[in-house]
């Protein structure tokens, strides 16, 4: 929940306490003591009014979950105070005598202080809700990032691997490179040895032969 909608709303529950008994107290006064409890209670309503548009402007600005929750509260905070509203009204009439206005005034205060512990009733489960939500809304934050921490992870590992198997290739060509190059040594040492082998078979050759001519003309003499 928003931290500045909840001051508005300690600010407002306090205020709203304290005009309860100003009005309590003004309908016991008569003559100047109760216009001038009359004039700060409706110093007080004025207040009340603006506490409620600043709640009512933070409320909006936030997320739609939140929002509707403390829009439902704004609504129970608006009724209260039109009750007082309509309590101060019925004070400022005169018009009613002594023993009605009492009874009246007592009705109308027991009604008030009957709907606004029913609207705190409420406003407890509403906040105990929104509380639960938050824990919620704070374990699905921790999870996702926890996530997000394993999903860096991974993706680290990742890297580390790419960057394995490309040295790996980098390794691979180059033993390729070299086999390549000893299978044409060996190429060339095996013709050479092939060129070798012709060259000593025609000394041979040429060294029989002439073996041969030489006996056959000592024995032809």
């Amino acid at each position: 929940m928003s931290e500045v909608f909840e001051g508005y709303e300690r600010q407002y529950c306090e205020l709203s306490a304290n005009l309860s008994k100003k009005c309590t107290a003004a309908g016991a006064l008569a003559g100047e003591q109760k216009k001038q409890k009359l004039s700060d209670v409706r110093a007080g309503v004025e207040d009340a009014e603006a506490l409620i548009r600043k709640m009512d402007l933070e409320a909006r600005s936030l997320q739609p979950n939140v929002k509707a929750v403390l829009l439902a509260k704004l609504r129970e905070y608006k009724s209260d105070l039109n009750n007082l509203k309509s309590e101060v009204k019925r004070i400022e009439s005169g018009n009613l005598n002594a023993a009605a206005r009492d009874e009246l005034l007592e009705s109308g205060m027991a009604d008030t202080r009957t709907a606004s512990a029913d609207q705190r009733s409420r406003l407890m489960m509403t906040t105990e809700r929104l509380n639960q939500s938050g824990d919620r809304i704070k374990d699905s934050r921790r999870t996702m990032l926890e996530t997000e921490e394993l999903g860096v992870s991974i993706l680290q590992d990742l890297h580390s691997q790419r960057l394995a198997l490309l040295h790996a290739n980098n390794t691979l060509h180059g033993v390729d490179d070299n086999i390549g190059k000893s299978k044409k040594i060996l190429t060339a040492i095996s013709r050479r040895i092939s060129r070798n082998k012709w060259i000593i078979g025609t000394i041979i050759a040429v060294l029989i032969i002439a073996i041969a001519l030489v006996l056959y003309f000592k024995l032809a003499k």
